[in-house]
């Protein structure tokens, strides 16, 4: 099995110490206006103990069984120097430097479409939907790059819950800032702008699936997809759109950035899947960033036991 539980392994062998010690600072919040009717009703209770009122700048997190801890993790420089986030250049290193001053604060997140209760929840309300949870997560890029991070997140389905979606909402479309002020990214022609993704109802709602606001036990960088982005591990990184700013939950299949660009390339699903290569390159294996070896690409990313069962009976060859 590729997923295993953590209960044996000490924290400070997957993170480094100063990071253990510090995790619970790794979020400053800013206030709590606009918490919306779900998240009044629904929200358990994240604060630290000595915290009588939210607004204080600690907030605690658990660490996931969903982990993946098995392989090494990918040191935080990395995790935060080689980046796609076109918004903000094509290169790699690009992100880094011209994403060092975006602002993410204040942020709201619109949540509608086909629900019961839509809600415009800034990023400390969203926290506190379900309590955020350290995952330890393999993470696959299309050109056959890969890296493991410890990604801290909320459940999408606790949002998902929260809002009570219609029979209608059979997927979930997600939109990221609009700003070319500060995303010079989106002042250059090529991929649609803003940048959109989306999601089956059932694979938004897989207990894999989260909202990450943070990593290495700390805020979300900016050039990482600051202050919240997907994170859906047995797809390919393009499917993970960052600084969202609305979530929609639609009756059909939503235009995605990628597909609507190259769909002879980049199919809707996206799901790591060894057997169908790129058109400009092969899939069947990858390079863990730092490492020099090649080694074999694991169908959906080595999640299969967790979520082949949503695309039982599918052609993956064609819904790729």
């Amino acid at each position: 099995m590729l997923i295993k539980k953590s209960a044996d392994i000490k924290y400070s062998e997957i993170t480094p110490k100063n990071v253990y010690l510090n995790r619970r600072d790794f979020i400053a919040t800013a206030g709590v206006a606009g918490i919306g009717l779900a998240a009044a009703k629904l929200v358990p209770e994240m604060l630290s103990p000595e915290l009588t009122a939210f607004g204080g700048n600690k907030l605690q997190f658990n660490k996931s069984d969903l982990s993946t801890m098995d392989e090494e993790i990918t040191p935080f420089k990395d995790v935060t120097s080689y980046n796609n986030f076109y918004e903000f250049g094509t290169k790699k290193d690009e992100p880094a430097a011209k994403a060092k001053d975006f602002q993410t604060s204040p942020w709201t997140v619109s949540i509608g479409g086909n629900v019961k209760h839509p809600q415009k929840l800034d990023i400390a309300s969203l926290m506190k939907l379900s309590p955020l949870e350290e995952r330890i997560y393999r993470m696959r890029c299309v050109e056959g790059w890969s890296m493991v991070i410890p990604w801290i997140g909320i459940p999408l389905n606790a949002v998902i819950k929260a809002v009570e979606p219609k029979p209608k909402a059979n997927f979930v479309a997600f939109e990221t800032l609009l700003d070319p002020r500060q995303m010079p990214g989106q002042r250059v022609r090529g991929l649609s702008w803003p940048y959109t993704e989306g999601l089956r109802l059932d694979e938004a709602m897989n207990p894999l699936t989260i909202l990450a606001v943070g990593l290495h036990g700390e805020r979300l960088p900016n050039q990482d997809g600051a202050p919240i982005r997907l994170v859906v591990p047995w797809k390919y990184g393009f499917k993970g759109i960052k600084s969202i700013v609305k979530i929609s939950f639609v009756e059909k299949q939503p235009p995605t950035a990628w597909n609507t660009f190259a769909p002879k390339e980049y199919g809707f699903y996206s799901n790591v899947n060894p057997n169908v290569d790129h058109p400009r390159w092969a899939q069947s294996s990858e390079r863990r960033i730092g490492e020099f070896r090649r080694r074999k690409t694991l169908m959906f990313n080595g999640y299969a036991e967790q979520v082949a069962q949503m695309y039982s009976g599918m052609d993956l060859q064609k819904n790729y």
